[in-house]
């Protein structure tokens, strides 16, 4: 079992950037998956960013590509997500998840972090 755990959040104004890491806990052995969810007021939870276990394939969502990066990987038992030109749509909980398949589905990670929260003003 693999316990993710974000952090960096805060409250930053548009055009501000932002990094949030995701250290992984437990059976890291495994080849975990990872990614970077979101979760605003009053809407579904959507994906943000996902990387491979060893960091050679990368996704990420059209809303967030070219200003959103994610690094990392489960082989480095770390996750980063560095966040530029933030806008405020990019408000919400940010969650790290782990699967032991690569997917930009939320239904495939198994593993949960508890969130941290993006706040980004105009």
């Amino acid at each position: 079992q693999v316990q993710p755990v974000e952090s960096g959040g805060g409250s930053v104004q548009a055009g501000d950037s932002l990094r949030l890491s995701c250290s992984i806990s437990g059976r890291t052995s495994a080849n975990y998956h990872m990614a970077w969810f979101r979760q605003g007021p009053g809407k579904e939870r959507e994906f943000v960013a996902a990387i491979s276990w060893v960091g050679i394939m990368e996704a990420y969502a059209d809303a967030v590509k070219g200003r959103f990066t994610i690094s990392g990987g489960n082989a480095k038992n770390s996750v980063i997500l560095r966040m530029n030109n933030l806008k405020p749509e990019d408000s919400a909980v940010y969650y790290c998840a782990a699967s032991l398949r690569y997917s930009t589905s939320p239904e495939e990670y198994e593993y949960w972090g508890q969130g941290t929260q993006v706040t980004v003003s105009s």
